[in-house]
């Protein structure tokens, strides 16, 4: 089996269920954050938008230093949350399903100011810095949306607000 044919059935899975919770993001209280040190939920929302665009970093480039001066998109509104998300998750998918077991095998290395931090194959990065990563920032969304009163999809089977 190739790795791709066991990578996408996850990518699909876990990118359907975060644009769930991505819908239940309110305008209007972007600003809001349950903790000085937290995320608003503006910059959350955001963040789990931008992740799918990492499949193309970490399939198309031998690593990231992440020591430079990285400025976050701003979004304003749900909508450019989800039109972001659904563009990256497409074109992320068609480079995933592109990959040859060659491509997801090659090293690729994480650096801070030019200090390695570790290098390892590119499916290893595309499951920990998509996949895991996603699933990770996703469960603090919901949390925020529990916080608000806002229902929370389900996920992995039902929530306390869906049966399924």
């Amino acid at each position: 089996m190739a790795i791709k044919d066991a990578l996408l059935p996850e990518f699909d899975h876990e990118m359907q269920v975060t644009r769930k919770v991505l819908a239940r993001v309110p305008d209007g209280k972007f600003d809001w954050k349950p903790h000085d040190k937290s995320m608003s939920f503006g910059r959350l929302a955001g963040h789990l938008a931008e992740i799918p665009g990492w499949v193309k970093e970490s399939l198309m480039q031998d690593g990231v230093d992440i020591g430079g001066g990285f400025t976050p998109k701003v979004f304003t509104t749900r909508d450019e949350v989800l039109a972001r998300f659904d563009a990256l998750v497409t074109s992320g998918r068609s480079m995933l399903d592109a990959a040859t077991d060659a491509q997801f095998m090659a090293p690729w290395t994480l650096k801070d100011k030019g200090q390695e931090i570790f290098t390892l194959p590119k499916v290893a990065v595309i499951r920990a810095w998509v996949l895991n990563h996603t699933v990770h920032h996703r469960g603090q969304m919901s949390v925020y949306l529990r916080l608000n009163d806002l229902p929370v999809p389900a996920i992995y089977g039902p929530s306390a607000d869906e049966a399924n």
